[in-house]
């Protein structure tokens, strides 16, 4: 797609310096952006390429307005053509979750492909760092897939590990102390519906949220299973859990192998899980790579030097 500019100072503010708005662009969409005199030259998916566009042409009035364009701005205006904006109305992110397709919610190539995996797959891995959507868009699909009455239920679990803190500390009963660790998905239910809903939901037995532990001995029959923080099972737990699913269920597990809070000596079930599983039919594995990040354009920095750091003491 080609989009052109009758003001070239107008163009070259929207370049940003040295084109690192294009830059910022490309990386966040997955698209090629080329200047070439008055006109940017767009390519790349389709629905990437439509998002590049609108927020090319909405910025272009703005900066003829005298507005300077920075990350910042382009990030908002990328999360508000998308529709996936933290800002926007409730209702608005129900009906984009709950109809026919969950991709238009996915901002990068990456969380594209996971979506089509969910979709295709009754066994999916998404893994890869934090801040690249695996846990919500997880969740937005069994959200839509409850609405849809393809599953009866969604199960949200995940392993009650301590980051450096003891459960025995926390104040309250068991539910008091393993709340911190369930809150996340809580959350992502909420940001994608209302409290009142997610309140009914969880009355009625349609979503169930627990720790790990409280999977054993059950048969998951037609339910939308999601296993966050995986990184923190052991094995048996992973087999624990795969073992539960019953007819008509689907299962997503995501984690992020560099922030495992396992004991020292103990491996991770999911690194396990997804070398003997991979090849299996029905199976998928969605890897994230840094670019996917959508949170602060910090955040994919910190994971990058984290990453990098622990692969050089894995080496050393």
């Amino acid at each position: 797609m080609t989009v052109g500019f009758d003001d070239f100072d107008s163009l070259r503010e929207l370049c940003g310096e040295r084109d690192q708005n294009l830059r910022w662009l490309e990386s966040r969409l997955g698209i090629s952006v080329v200047a070439r005199g008055n006109t940017l030259h767009l390519s790349g998916d389709d629905v990437d390429v439509e998002v590049a566009r609108d927020v090319l042409d909405q910025l272009a009035e703005q900066v003829r307005d005298g507005l300077t364009v920075d990350s910042n701005l382009l990030r908002r205006m990328v999360d508000q053509r998308s529709g996936i904006s933290f800002s926007q109305n409730k209702s608005s992110r129900t009906q984009r979750v709950a109809g026919p397709s969950q991709e238009s919610m996915a901002r990068t190539r990456g969380q594209r492909a996971y979506i089509r995996a969910i979709a295709k797959n009754d066994v999916v891995f998404g893994v890869g760092p934090a801040g690249t959507g695996k846990t919500f868009l997880a969740v937005a699909c069994a959200l839509a897939a409850l609405q849809r009455h393809d599953v009866r239920r969604i199960v949200l679990t995940r392993p009650a590990v301590e980051a450096g803190e003891r459960l025995g500390f926390l104040p309250g009963d068991l539910a008091a102390k393993v709340n911190p660790y369930l809150r996340p998905l809580f959350d992502a239910l909420i940001e994608l519906t209302d409290r009142e809903r997610v309140e009914r939901y969880v009355e009625r037995e349609q979503v169930e949220v627990a720790p790990l532990a409280f999977m054993r001995g059950r048969t998951l029959a037609s339910s939308y299973v999601i296993l966050d923080e995986a990184q923190n099972c052991t094995r048996q737990q992973m087999v624990m859990l795969l073992t539960r699913l019953g007819p008509d269920s689907k299962c997503i597990i995501t984690g992020d192998l560099s922030q495992s809070d396992l004991p020292h000596g103990h491996r991770s079930g999911l690194a396990h899980a997804i070398r003997l599983l991979e090849p299996i039919e029905d199976v998928a594995v969605i890897r994230f790579a840094n670019s996917d990040v959508v949170r602060h354009p910090l955040v994919a920095r910190i994971a990058d030097a984290y990453a990098r750091d622990a692969e050089s003491r894995q080496k050393s």
